[in-house]
């Protein structure tokens, strides 16, 4: 397998068996994508998910551990689509993993409207009124912040692959919760689960992760929290089942 520049090839933390190219100053997934990958339904025996801004492909490949469907992921920027389809090719996965570059606020012909059993989104957290509040690296800035795609752009794309009944589901965090259900509620996707994250007993959460279903029934779960580390800096149990399996 062919690498460039500092890309290395690394262990899924959950399964060792699966590897992924990742880059410190092009793109490494992080906790949210574990989290977001164990919090989201998914259909075992069959099923078709999408996962929008993809990046190395991290998600897809953890899914792809927990159903026996097909799964595509559509990235935006050419350099990580390229080192998705690298890890695809690596983990011999090509034939239920397929990754597409495109913008997720353009219809994409490659992508069946209403289609997908399950759509997920890792997506950029940050608001910025002004170039000066970027990452000076260019793949950095486009991961964080929203200036290739907003919130509700996002959503909205959402709204446009995923089928009647279908399920979508975010992570992101917890100051945008309010813009979330408002967008949720407006492209007529009902808000199902939500959970918070916290880094520890005593602080505030750092993160959410939600669900909803397309044209759905009110009615909203609100999930026990859940903890990252312990006191000590150690992952907590519960995190450590996520992270690991144990």
């Amino acid at each position: 397998m062919t690498l460039y520049g500092d890309e290395r090839i690394d262990h899924l933390v959950q399964d060792e068996k699966i590897r992924i190219i990742q880059s410190p100053t092009v793109f490494s997934y992080s906790l949210d994508a574990v989290l977001l990958a164990h919090f989201t339904y998914m259909p075992i025996q069959k099923g078709n998910i999408l996962d929008l801004c993809t990046g190395n492909g991290a998600i897809p490949l953890l899914l792809s551990q927990r159903t026996h469907g097909k799964i595509v992921g559509l990235e935006i920027q050419e350099r990580l689509t390229n080192m998705a389809k690298r890890s695809i090719v690596l983990n011999d996965l090509t034939d239920k993993i397929s990754i597409i570059q495109g913008d997720l606020t353009e219809r994409q012909t490659a992508l069946q409207q209403s289609f997908y059993d399950v759509v997920t989104c890792n997506p950029p957290y940050f608001q910025t009124k002004h170039p000066t509040q970027h990452n000076e690296n260019e793949h950095l800035t486009i991961a964080r912040h929203e200036v290739c795609c907003t919130l509700e752009q996002v959503i909205a794309a959402c709204k446009l692959y995923v089928k009647p009944g279908g399920k979508i589901s975010l992570v992101h965090r917890p100051e945008r919760l309010v813009d979330i259900l408002t967008y949720m509620r407006a492209y007529r996707i009902e808000p199902k689960r939500l959970q918070f994250v916290y880094p520890k007993a005593g602080k505030d959460a750092n993160m959410l992760l939600i669900e909803g279903i397309r044209d759905g029934k009110s009615g909203l779960q609100v999930l026990d929290p859940l903890y990252t580390y312990e006191a000590d800096g150690r992952y907590t149990a519960e995190m450590r089942s996520i992270i690991y399996g144990e």
